[in-house]
């Protein structure tokens, strides 16, 4: 698997709705994970969208999330560019480029689902999200 580069969107409990509306306009396939289903089971929030992804027969790729509980959702900031793919050493080197002088809000570590993940915010204000697939 190569590399790839799309656009991340967090949603304030509208994530389901949205890919499904976002499905019809583009087509494609629909996968959708609640934060109960990945380990969260019971609670506060257990049935919104951890993690969404449309991939279309045009090439798109489009992911999204709902902001989990205790996170704060701020309009007009609600976008990340997402790099993810499985060739480590090259995500580690764009992890390191994009998070020197930002700020790391996720640390580029394993996480519950089991690939590297990391969150940053690049040092002119670009959210960034890694993800090393296992």
């Amino acid at each position: 698997m190569a590399s790839r580069l799309n656009p991340y969107i967090s949603f304030d409990g509208t994530a389901k709705q949205a890919m499904e509306f976002y499905r019809d306009v583009f087509g494609g396939d629909l996968a959708l994970n609640t934060f109960g289903e990945s380990g969260m089971a019971g609670s506060e929030g257990a049935d919104k969208v951890m993690h969404a992804m449309l991939e279309t027969s045009s090439g798109f790729a489009l992911m999204a999330s709902d902001t989990p509980p205790g996170m704060e959702y701020n309009p007009g900031t609600n976008i990340s560019v997402s790099l993810s793919g499985d060739d480590a050493a090259e995500l580690r080197s764009y992890w390191d480029k994009l998070s020197k002088d930002g700020t790391v809000t996720v640390p580029l570590e394993k996480q519950m689902w089991g690939d590297e993940f990391g969150a940053c915010t690049d040092r002119f204000g670009i959210g960034w999200m890694v993800n090393i697939t296992q």
